[in-house]
């Protein structure tokens, strides 16, 4: 235990409960078992099993409800912390349980493998592979893993920890259980599905592009070993390569040109690209038929998708460390550059990628999480998960960092070459006398005066200038930098089309893991919220997935790049912030800190140390305030850009987002963020007939029993001022 650690421990029964089927104890709360409902009728408790409990080899290990939650006390608590005294009789909940044989109960885990690779695979997914790189190169390279690394610390996994505690305690989806936290915070649920159904809109679109290269991998040659051309010479038979194609490199030209087809700006639409609109199709007709039946396919799937992408890495982590100049990539992967660290935007950055990474603020660790049993170390699985998930990161940072490096030696070394060429075509034409043999890379330009050569190639507007921190920087950028840097790779390998099949499959399967958790987020809020009676599940995800593929249209023509790009900085990066310090404000606040750690003393046997409470109560909060304020600031002095791909000179250019695209950015912004005030206000002042949920069963006397705790935890009196202020002793 951790300093300030008020754990109880029961040397009979530490281990007893989440997965008896595993070879452990009997325990009466296995995966095979789902959560138990209770709904407050007048004086009687409604208890319930599921109705679907899985067939499989564990349905001998079912036992009775009367063996799963005996009510020694004949007493339950309530949510709220008061007690129904009314006795309950094993009788009586037998009837209740006859009587609501058809009620349909919350799925479960089959087990705790399944579990961890659901969530591993939904917080391990295309963020890891997709955007941490482009943003580690955005901010500056090893300059972003200082704020990253710092918000990891006082953000990421204290929140994870957070939304796994509440998802397994109160057994609800997000809208569900911050409603029983707090009324007034109902609307950080719809918040959650809100941002989750925008992410999901536009992160199903890098599905449909892993397809179209998929698809396109099964030709040898690869369409991007080499730069197409056009017929042309004295005979009319030489293929000469594209002018656009020759500046920018084969793998770049065919991601602007031939996957994206972009237009040079955002206000010119252009046309439909097809490919994209097929891929589109697929794409979220493959995420529903995965997520038909909940959990129970998905969960399935997670076997393999969340384990095969790790292989694929790995044997592009040692390609990429054998090429030529790898070491340079690296160079600038780790390498801070120390005065980006002034900018807000890094910080913002650094944090919203915290965020999408873990899958925080989304509502989808909180439904996972809500199919667990309350005995599941949910403290253990956070700080797995968190670490897992960021060494992931950074792993495929330095893969796709060492590509990069290759990239730009390559094409710094092509650049010198052809500078020589210009210097010797100069001194061939001119009274200089050349350099030693062997120097033009080094010397520029002969000094009369001191008869020396100097470096001074400024003074030479004619002669190419070359920098490999420039090579670096256009080598590959903005969202496409992993389709770029691994398609570059992938023509280094011996049978390539083999690895390039291999690697979208990959990404491919990353994609579908963090589809899985961000709409499970969706279903699972709607489900909750009980406004949609009579409609199956599946009926629901198949109207989420018909209406997201009707708007992801919107990606698929020549301006569709640009407007991802907008969704991807605004649709979750202010609203993530806004929704996760809600959270932790409801947790330290309202909810309170005390009864936060016993509910989790309760499931895992142990109390939040210090560490936690600090983070939960203070530094979470205040850090996310400043980044919101700086960043909300710095939009406005600076204003808003994004990059423009110009076919003239194969690289990008900053332009400013014209007033609808500023006015798209707030309409994403606020679709979310408004809801947590907007439902306050409808409850405080009863506006609407809000029907109150179901109170899922938490067998609170029973892990009293089992964790033997016999009397509540008394803080001290610094502890109380410091952490439970506000509340009962």
């Amino acid at each position: 235990m951790g300093i300030g650690e008020k754990g109880r421990k029961d040397p009979d029964r530490a281990h007893r409960g989440a997965y008896a089927n595993h070879g452990m104890e009997k325990s009466p709360s296995v995966y095979t078992i789902d959560t138990l409902s209770s709904q407050w009728q007048g004086s009687r408790d409604t208890v319930t099993t599921d109705t679907n409990t899985r067939r499989s080899s564990q349905d001998t290990n079912l036992t009775t409800d009367t063996e799963l939650f005996p009510f020694s006390d004949g007493k339950r608590t309530r949510m709220d912390g008061s007690t129904d005294l009314s006795t309950v009789s094993s009788t009586a909940v037998m009837l209740e349980k006859d009587s609501k044989d058809d009620e349909k109960e919350r799925e479960s885990w089959d087990n705790k493998i399944q579990y961890m690779l659901a969530v591993i695979g939904f917080a391990v997914g295309l963020g890891n592979v997709w955007r941490f790189p482009y943003l580690v190169q955005k901010n500056g390279g090893g300059a972003f893993l200082i704020p990253y690394t710092i918000m990891l610390a006082i953000e990421g996994v204290p929140i994870f920890y957070l939304e796994l505690a509440v998802g397994q305690r109160l057994r609800k989806g997000a809208i569900g259980a911050w409603n029983e936290i707090c009324p007034y915070l109902g609307g950080i649920g719809i918040a959650c599905a809100f941002v989750s159904f925008w992410v999901a809109l536009y992160y199903n679109t890098i599905i449909a592009w892993c397809l179209v290269y998929f698809v396109q991998s099964f030709q040898s040659p690869l369409p991007w070993a080499e730069c197409p051309g056009t017929k042309g010479g004295v005979f009319g038979n030489e293929s000469i390569p594209i002018e656009e194609c020759k500046l920018s490199g084969p793998t770049t030209y065919f991601w602007y040109r031939e996957t994206l087809n972009i237009s040079p700006s955002v206000e010119v639409a252009g046309d439909l690209n097809w490919w994209i609109i097929v891929s589109l199709l697929c794409a979220w007709v493959i995420v529903y038929l995965c997520m038909v039946k909940g959990i129970t396919s998905s969960g399935k799937v997670v076997y393999v998708t969340a384990t095969f992408p790790y292989l694929v890495l790995i044997i592009f982590f040692f390609r990429g460390v054998t090429l030529e100049g790898f070491h340079h990539g690296l160079y600038h992967l780790f390498v801070p550059e120390f005065s980006r660290l002034a900018d807000p935007q890094v910080w913002l950055d650094a944090a919203t990628q915290i965020f999408f990474s873990l899958g925080l603020a989304f509502g989808g660790l909180i439904a996972f999480s809500s199919y667990n049993p309350v005995r599941n170390n949910c403290y253990r699985d956070a700080i797995l998960v968190s670490v897992v998930n960021c060494g992931t990161s950074l792993f495929a940072g330095i893969v796709v960092f060492s590509i990069l490096g290759h990239k730009a030696t390559v094409a710094h070394e092509n650049c010198l070459s052809g500078r020589n060429s210009e210097l010797v075509a100069l001194f061939n034409t001119s009274s200089i006398d050349p350099p030693p043999t062997g120097s033009l890379a080094n010397f520029t330009i002969f000094d009369e005066t001191s008869l020396t050569w100097t470096h001074n190639i400024g003074v030479m507007p004619n002669i190419t200038q070359c920098s490999f921190i420039e090579e670096l920087q256009k080598s590959a950028s903005g969202t496409g930098l992993a389709f770029i840097a691994f398609t570059e790779a992938i023509n280094q390998f011996p049978v390539a089309p083999l690895w390039s099949v291999l690697f979208f499959l990959m990404l491919f399967t990353l994609g579908l893991d963090s589809m899985f958790g961000t709409l499970e987020g969706v279903v699972t809020s709607i489900v909750d919220m009980n406004i949609l009676r009579g409609l199956r599940k599946e009926f629901i995800s198949a109207v989420i997935c018909l209406v997201s593929l009707l708007l992801s249209f919107s990606f698929a023509h020549q301006a569709g790049p640009y407007i991802f790009v907008l969704f991807d900085e605004y649709s979750g990066n202010i609203p993530l912030l806004v929704i996760a310090l809600f959270e932790v404000v409801g947790v330290a606040y309202i909810y309170g800190l005390k009864r936060f750690s016993d509910d989790i003393e309760l499931m895992t046997g142990q109390r939040p140390n210090y560490y936690w409470l600090l983070t939960w109560r203070y530094i979470s909060p205040l850090a996310m305030i400043l980044i919101l304020i700086a960043s909300v600031v710095k939009m406005g002095i600076s204003g808003t850009t994004y990059e423009a791909w110009d076919s003239s000179i194969a690289a990008n250019q900053v332009i400013e987002w014209p007033g609808w695209c500023k006015f798209l950015s707030a309409f994403l912004i606020l679709t979310s963020v408004l809801w947590i005030p907007a439902v306050a206000l409808v409850k405080y002042f009863n506006l609407y007939n809000w029907e109150p949920e179901k109170t899922a069963y938490f067998p609170e006397t029973e892990l009293k029993e089992e964790r033997d705790i016999v009397k509540p935890y008394v803080p001290s009196t610094w502890e109380h001022r410091l952490f439970y202020l506000g509340e009962k002793k």
